[in-house]
């Protein structure tokens, strides 16, 4: 798996502060946190784009319970 250097600037007092918790490993957690946006993001698109095709679905005339009869019986 290749990987990708994003840099990211932030205020001076919130990297001091950081600084002071070294029983937190930052790069694990920025880069967990950032995975699981992405992922998040990914999904609230898609369900976007499938609702969007959703709305120009036109109805079936006969419903889905004789459609599933029908091709039961078949």
């Amino acid at each position: 798996m290749s990987t990708a250097v994003y840099s990211v600037r932030i205020e001076d007092r919130v990297r001091r502060m950081m600084d002071e918790m070294s029983d937190v490993n930052w790069q694990g957690e920025i880069k967990q946190t950032v995975e699981r946006m992405v992922r998040e993001k990914k999904k609230e698109r898609l369900l976007a784009e499938a609702q969007e095709l959703w709305k120009h679905q036109k109805p079936n005339a006969i419903g889905a319970a004789e459609m599933i009869r029908e091709d039961r019986d078949a």
